[in-house]
């Protein structure tokens, strides 16, 4: 069933240590509020690693962002930069449709010291 406005869902796989300062622009500045960060492993294409043996992999970031489908391709943009894709093993990065969605917003609350 589907509820609420078109939406798009982002993907990330980034280097280790990049997916929360985008995370927390996206909170901030774009009040996104359908983000999540979870964790993998594994190996570049054409990488140091790769030709070293196998089992050999490095932390990796999986950055998840749902936005309004008419936003995602600005959002995109702004991961895109944020999270240095376009430098050498910078990660990649892609979108899709989301078939079903329901609505949530955070309460206003008052900033913390």
């Amino acid at each position: 069933m589907y509820c609420g406005e078109p939406q798009k869902v982002i993907t990330c796989i980034l280097p280790k240590g990049r997916a929360m300062p985008v995370l927390e622009v996206l909170a901030r500045e774009h009040r996104l509020t359908a983000l999540d960060i979870h964790y993998a492993r594994g190996v570049g294409r054409i990488t140091p690693l790769r030709h070293r043996g196998v089992g050999e992999t490095s932390e990796k970031e999986v950055l998840t962002v749902t936005a309004p489908a008419d936003e995602a391709d600005a959002i995109f943009e702004v991961i895109y930069e944020l999270a240095e894709i376009n430098r050498p093993h910078g990660g990649l990065m892609f979108m899709h449709a989301l078939q079903a969605s329901t609505q949530f917003r955070l309460p206003e609350l008052p900033e913390e010291a």
